[in-house]
């Protein structure tokens, strides 16, 4: 990290990650390109959780390769008299792998509860019916880095 004045501790590094509200992942395709898309996602223990369809070029390129970025930006405010942004941000590292069965469905719950906390009945109903349309992957963390401008 080039400014280490503005790096961050770990905790606060995962609470940025526990508390956003998308993030971004990026892949690689089998020719190299790079490729990010916007995701919904949630914490479990020490793990990220996504869902998505049964097809599509992120799932081809975690065929390619399962090395995955995984950037979230937290609270931000343009200081424009300043020239500054104040910001917050977690970029992770890690593998991407399909979760299955009961990791799937717990999974699945915990990004109900993250995202529609007042509908569960209806969100568990959602999930039993729609759970074969849906693929559902996690993200093991192998290192994180955290920065910020508080100014």
């Amino acid at each position: 990290m080039r400014r280490i004045d503005r790096k961050i501790s770990d905790e606060e590094t995962f609470s940025i990650l526990t508390n956003g509200e998308y993030g971004i992942l990026s892949t690689v395709s089998n020719g190299g390109k790079p490729y990010g898309i916007p995701l919904n996602y949630c914490v479990i223990e020490n793990d990220i959780f996504f869902h998505c369809a049964t097809k599509g070029k992120k799932l081809e390129n975690f065929n390619a390769s399962n090395n995955i970025s995984f950037c979230v930006v937290g609270n931000t405010e343009v200081m424009p008299e300043k020239f500054e942004t104040k910001y917050e941000s977690a970029i992770i590292f890690g593998k991407v792998s399909e979760v299955f069965e009961k990791t799937k469905h717990d999974a699945l719950v915990g990004l109900l509860k993250k995202y529609s906390p007042t509908y569960i009945k209806n969100g568990l109903k959602s999930i039993d019916k729609l759970n074969e349309k849906t693929k559902v992957f996690k993200i093991k963390i192998e290192s994180m880095t955290g920065k910020a401008c508080k100014k």
